[in-house]
């Protein structure tokens, strides 16, 4: 069975990279699967199908990439599977959700002039072509969803048929991400930080700090009690607007900026919840790997992830622009309460492997191959990028 596997660019701390990375190394460990990559370039991977021409601006850099891609997949693979919005890939993980929907949860919390200079611009409206034409072409097998929310979307946007939607959860290492790390290393950190051990902690995790919902975080931490602190993991154009912000609610000493980190799973072992109020997520993996470390969730309902999540048990769930019951929630929140709400977070995590995610994207593919429809020529008679 030969794969290929499209994804343009790679950000060691993007979630569709390490799914990539995963699926790459765990196929071709599998035997009797070989997987190319096409992609621009790929930090991790020796090998792959080059696909870089030439480009100015966004616009161009996208279009331009698909049609590279399309040309180097037309022929030699059984399957070819976009993580990308290109049209006439057998298989399309919809990863980083779908972009009328994002444009959809942005306007509601954008102001009148934002929203129209959205809909003029050309990088929106192409990439909203794109995504139709991918999701109306006959020559889409299947759909893979990172959670329901996104498989939902699907079919009220598009129309998809639901059997070609299938829901696979992203898998996660919890042996890597464990709760045993609060003792050896979570500890030394808050020391190192200057925080109190009796204080409580949250954590938000996530690049792009507007879309992940850190406005809405530092409203609602300016009400908390002054002992209560937020590790803020990830990257942002506008870090020193973000900082400002924090600094001119009091919350200076209070809000840690520690931007991407390749020890992530120390910080998660130095909080007590994870935070993350976003504006639309199909699934963050930090989520799986904050659950897989022992920490309840605060998320919106426009996150995947919520819909793993027991009310009370594991975690909440609200809207992503009501900062008064998303400060209820983080008020509510204890030592103890975390402990407990942690321990079930843990369970739910535990039961979603790598392994079992590999292995029903295996039986995918042979379900696909097996449906006897022959490879086909998938540049494309699409008249976007011809």
């Amino acid at each position: 069975m030969k794969i290929a596997l499209i994804r343009q660019r790679y950000n060691p701390f993007g979630g569709a990279e390490r799914f990539v990375d995963l699926a790459l190394r765990a196929l071709t460990a599998e035997g009797s699967t070989s997987v190319t990559l096409v992609t621009r370039a790929w930090e991790t991977q020796e090998t792959y199908i080059k696909c870089d021409p030439f480009y100015l601006g966004r616009t161009w850099r996208d279009w331009g990439f698909a049609r590279a891609a399309r040309a180097a997949t037309r022929a030699g693979f059984d399957l070819v599977q976009s993580h990308e919005r290109i049209a006439g890939c057998d298989v399309f993980r919809a990863g980083d959700g779908l972009h009328v929907q994002w444009l959809a949860n942005r306007a509601r919390a954008s102001g009148a002039l934002s929203n129209l200079a959205a809909g003029l611009s050309p990088w929106h409206r192409y990439t909203l072509a794109a995504e139709r034409q991918l999701f109306t072409n006959p020559r889409l097998r299947m759909v893979i969803c990172n959670s329901r929310m996104v498989a939902h979307e699907a079919r009220k946007h598009f129309g998809v048929d639901e059997a070609k939607l299938r829901v696979i959860y992203n898998g996660v290492d919890s042996a890597r991400f464990h709760p045993a790390l609060k003792a050896t290393q979570g500890i030394p950190l808050r020391r190192q930080l200057g925080i109190a051990a009796e204080s409580f902690v949250f954590i938000f995790v996530g690049s792009g700090y507007q879309r992940k919902g850190l406005p809405q975080a530092l409203q609602a931490m300016a009400k908390l009690k002054p002992d209560t602190h937020l590790l803020v993991l990830g990257a942002d154009r506008k870090l020193e607007t973000f900082k400002a912000s924090a600094a001119a609610r009091g919350l200076k000493e209070r809000v840690h900026f520690a931007g991407p980190r390749h020890d992530i799973e120390a910080w998660y072992a130095a909080a007590d919840c994870f935070l993350l109020p976003t504006l639309y997520d199909p699934f963050p993996n930090a989520t799986l790997e904050a659950m897989a470390s022992g920490l309840p969730i605060i998320t919106s309902t426009q996150c995947g992830a919520a819909e793993l999540i027991e009310p009370a048990r594991c975690g909440h769930a609200c809207d992503a622009l009501d900062t008064a019951t998303l400060t209820s929630y983080m008020a509510a929140m204890t030592k103890n309460k975390s402990a407990m709400m942690g321990e079930s977070a843990r369970t739910v995590a535990e039961k979603l492997t790598p392994e079992n995610m590999i292995n029903q994207l295996t039986s995918l593919y042979r379900e696909l191959l097996a449906a006897r429809w022959q490879p086909h020529d998938r540049l494309g008679l699409s008249s976007l990028f011809d």
